[in-house]
């Protein structure tokens, strides 16, 4: 039989409150605190501290206290990422991010979601889907990136937007929902 984290990891449905995912959220909302708090010029700790939350991020992630996750585990990123103020990751799946990719403040990263049917949601199992984000991708403040989503290499998303589809490589997209506006020549 498998277990919630399994079931999470797997896309299926699980129970959040399971009390093995409780104790790893409860130590990720510890790192958040020690992070958020941190001052900015102890840029050591800073790192030493996002090394321990996010193991599986790339060379030079920099993330913009505040910052908020479910996890920390599930987030891989490149080299280079940046992330501005106030970015919040449910990462009950895989959130991929390629190399030098930059988020504006305010963005939002879900994996997470819950069954469309009123009786299925009310048993409060949810279930979640990978996200993949490219290279040299640049998502402006405000942006709303949904479960299951791949946004491709070079792609650039508008501030506001909610990503609710693939968005392709070399393009400039916008809108709720974000659709494409036109391509960006490289």
């Amino acid at each position: 039989m498998k277990s919630e984290k399994e079931k999470m990891l797997a896309g299926e449905l699980y129970f959040a409150g399971d009390q093995e995912l409780t104790n790893e959220r409860l130590k990720a909302r510890e790192l958040m605190k020690k992070y958020n708090s941190c001052p900015e010029a102890e840029s050591e700790q800073l790192k030493s501290i996002l090394r321990e939350l996010i193991p599986k991020g790339g060379k030079g992630l920099f993330i913009q206290p505040p910052f908020y996750c479910d996890y920390g585990y599930n987030i891989k990123t490149g080299n280079g990422v940046y992330f501005n103020f106030n970015c919040v990751i449910l990462d009950g799946m895989e959130v991929k991010i390629g190399s030098r990719s930059m988020f504006g403040p305010n963005v939002q990263i879900y994996t997470a979601s819950h069954p469309l049917n009123a009786k299925e949601r009310a048993s409060m199992l949810e279930f979640s889907k990978a996200i993949e984000i490219g290279e040299d991708v640049w998502v402006g403040g405000n942006v709303t990136i949904c479960p299951g989503v791949k946004i491709g290499n070079r792609a650039v998303i508008g501030a506001g937007s909610v990503v609710t589809k693939d968005i392709p490589e070399d393009v400039f997209a916008a809108g709720n929902p974000c659709k494409v506006i036109k391509q960006i020549e490289q």
